[in-house]
């Protein structure tokens, strides 16, 4: 079988990246370096040639020190380098090929060379590219983000939420003491020199705040750097002892691990903060500086869809220190406005009514921030959905776009991803995808669409297709967490992860406590609103015909005007319509609990759906032809759990009730977006509360919130430059408006605006 490149985007990228601070031939030398570590230790243990290979990046690739920055700690990445996401890199020992290659217009003529032999070695050892020839097909399987097919597959360790607790508890002298217990192993060599890595890396922070003394502008910040220095010393050989100390420990560590989600920062934090501001270490307004300043630290790195920040919720200890922070955090949310960090608030019912009416407060202000999880439902559904006790229940996070993970027990990166309307297309056409003609069942067996004689005989050979794909999608999960393994450890990431040193084993190789995994779904509302039509105008009524239906869609509707505005006055989900409304739940609950027994009958700690939405439903729209619920070919599919653009007509309280039906104990996250004006949330801010508390009573599990006025969307299109800083909830993350794309922009444009 001929070589798959996979040289191409990898990830949905919206926000502009800073530029690298090395010059060109620089960043060419570290990056031949990287290779040149590789190809040095390739036949040692994989811990050794991480730790080998880590060296070479770190701390080189650490950048100067701010002006305002009073946490140290910003780093670059290159297109060849360590990671754990294609968010800030890639996976593993990673080349990003597409950069590569345009980093060459960076050099001089002559050194194109010395990059294409990067080119060339790469191909065959980036992690993800080795995955890639094992999975992908022509015809079922296809990499993130080609949308041609009906499932796309991945490799990445996406949604790493580390102990933190643990770090700022023992330090980084507490950690090397606890590994030296154990009986050594090439992991616990690799751990070890990671650690002397990580010192090193504070050593040179120290060093990039002397050169930033050397420049600063005013006595005040000459104090605020001897400060940040003090603190390095301190955490260079101690555990932290103060707030600024222990925020400047987890970050440091963060960069070097690759990790771009960050926790239940309240819980790390808030006992610092609590006792710094009650001995008077530091202000209210300082601390507010400190926050302010990491939540900038954040927004430069620039992941899209990452950087979660989450507080509140069950399962702390010290409930009024990390109500401190989380009070903080909101002050800072508000005031920023920043499209990272994801700042998240689990909340429940006995939640101080401040924190509730701030972040309610921060909503209204246009910020998109916080996002509301209801921990009065998630915790007893990740209880039932990831097969634990109460208590590890209750440490759950949410990240990226809306997945849940145990914070320093699990791991559960969604590397797998299934397109439930082109699915139920090829079941219309004898296994064919009508978008491009090729055959895409495997070995399922379906009948020419004139033999089938009832609904429930048509969803079941649905569903019969759907369990196909849910095996294609447990054995691609399975086989991304092998690939990964045999290539890296992970160190930084496993060291603070529960029971890694105890196993002496790295977390993809049995040292991890729960090995779990999420699969992204999409068009799930479109294709169940397609089958309510199905149901209703062939089955129930008889009015048309399946094949009439179906040559509808493949003409685009072009031709069938007429039937095209039947299928639209159809009930569509998120009107509060029972019958619609209880087809779309029977399709996720047959799908989430589907993908669940898939994961228990592999072996898996859990594999979930998380019912997502990150770009992918417009990308993956592009390549989906027209469809029964009267999606016309080409346009972006329904947004999450939400209906598809302009199908809700009944209003936010019908909306919400539609939303509220799905049982979160069967999923592993899920993505409620609406949109608010002003005057909505301003004017009628007590009857919105009201509508809100009636939805999370109700069961709903989580919701993100725009704000916005009539019109300004539409404006920002014509007019981007006048708005610069216009925020929108995509989806599971948030955007500024303008940097979207028009497809994007139209698909946001097309959700209901309520007033």
């Amino acid at each position: 079988m001929p070589r798959i490149n996979i040289d191409g985007a990898q990830n949905v990228e919206i926000s502009k990246k800073i530029p690298c601070e090395k010059p060109a031939l620089e960043q060419l030398e570290i990056m031949e370096a990287y290779t040149q570590a590789y190809k040095d230790h390739m036949h040692d243990d994989k811990a050794i040639r991480e730790a080998a290979c880590l060296k070479t990046i770190f701390p080189t690739l650490f950048r100067s020190i701010e002006e305002d920055d009073l946490i140290a700690g910003r780093l670059d990445f290159l297109p060849i380098g360590f990671g754990a996401v294609t968010s800030i890199g890639g996976v593993g020992h990673y080349c990003v090929f597409h950069k590569l290659r345009a980093f060459k217009d960076e050099l001089p003529e002559e050194e194109h060379a010395r990059v294409d032999a990067l080119y060339d070695f790469w191909q065959e050892h980036d992690v993800k590219s080795i995955y890639c020839q094992d999975v992908l097909n022509d015809t079922t399987t296809g990499r993130f983000i080609d949308c041609r097919y009906p499932f796309m597959a991945t490799v990445r360790l996406s949604g790493m939420m580390l102990n933190y607790k643990k770090l700022v508890t023992v330090g980084v002298d507490g950690l090397i003491d606890e590994i030296r217990t154990e009986k050594e192993n090439d992991f616990l060599k690799g751990t070890l020199e990671a650690l002397d890595l990580f010192k090193d890396v504070i050593r040179n922070e120290i060093v990039l705040v002397n050169e930033a003394k050397q420049k600063a502008s005013s006595q005040k910040r000459i104090e605020e750097l001897e400060q940040m220095e003090s603190d390095l010393e301190y955490i260079l050989d101690h555990k932290p002892a103060t707030f600024r100390q222990a925020l400047q420990l987890v970050w440091l560590y963060a960069l070097c691990a690759g990790c771009i989600n960050y926790g239940r920062l309240d819980i790390v934090l808030g006992p610092f903060l609590k006792q710094d501001l009650e001995n008077g270490t530091i202000t209210d307004q300082q601390a507010y500086d400190v926050i302010r300043s990491l939540w900038k630290l954040i927004e430069n790195r620039r992941t899209t869809v990452n950087g979660r920040i989450i507080v509140g919720g069950q399962g702390r200890d010290d409930i009024e220190a990390c109500d401190t922070f989380t009070k903080l955090c909101l002050r800072v949310c508000k005031d920023t406005r920043y499209v990272e960090p994801q700042f998240t608030l689990r909340f429940d019912t006995a939640t101080d009514p401040e924190i509730m009416d701030m972040a309610y407060e921060c909503i209204a202000s246009g910020a998109t921030y916080p996002t509301l999880y209801n921990d009065d439902v998630n915790v007893p559904a990740v209880e039932h959905a990831m097969r634990l006790d109460r208590k590890r229940a209750e440490q759950y996070i949410p990240f990226g776009c809306g997945e849940f993970v145990i914070q320093g027990k699990s791991v559960g990166t969604p590397n797998t991803l299934l397109n439930m309307v082109k699915i139920l297309q090829m079941v219309l056409n004898h296994g064919v995808d009508p978008m491009d003609g090729i055959y895409k069942a495997g070995p399922v067996q379906l009948k020419n669409i004139e033999e089938y004689k009832t609904f429930d005989e048509f969803y079941d050979a649905y569903k019969q297709l759907l369990d196909y794909y849910f095996e294609l999608s447990v054995q691609a999960q399975q086989h991304s967490y092998e690939v990964m393994n045999k290539e890296v450890s992970f160190l930084f990431s496993s060291i603070l992860m529960d029971d890694c040193i105890g196993r002496r084993k790295a977390l993809l190789d049995g040292g991890v406590e729960i090995l779990g995994g999420t699969n992204e779904t999409y068009g799930n509302i479109n294709a169940s609103d397609a089958l309510y039509t199905i149901k209703k105008l062939v089955f129930d009524e008889k009015k048309y015909t399946l094949k009439e239906l179906n040559d509808a869609a493949l003409a685009n509707f072009v031709g069938y005007e007429k039937l095209h505005k039947e299928i639209m006055d159809l009930p569509k989900y998120g009107n509060d319509e029972t019958e619609c409304d209880d087809l779309a739940n029977d399709l996720y609950e047959y799908t989430a609990k589907g993908i669940r027994q898939k994961g228990i009958d592999h072996g898996m700690g859990y594999y979930l759906i998380v019912i997502s939405n990150n770009q992918t439903n417009t990308d993956w729209g592009h390549e989906t032809d027209a469809s029964l619920d009267g999606r016309k070919r080409g346009v972006y599919m329904n947004p999450a759990n939400n209906p598809q653009g302009g199908n809700s007509k009944n209003g936010p309280t019908a909306v919400l009730k539609s939303l509220s039906r799905f049982d979160a104990k069967y999923h592993g996250g899920s993505v409620q977006n609406m949109k608010f004006t002003p005057r909505m949330m301003h004017e009628d801010k007590e009857k919105v509360k009201a509508l809100f508390r009636t939805y999370f009573k109700n069961g709903g599990c989580q919701l993100m919130v725009t704000v916005v006025d009539h019109g300004i969307l539409e404006d920002a299109q014509k007019h981007p430059e006048n708005y610069p800083d216009l925020i929108v909830r995509v989806a599971g993350y948030s955007a500024v408006f303008v940097n979207l794309t028009p497809d994007v922009q139209e698909e946001l444009l097309s959700r209901t605006l309520y007033d």
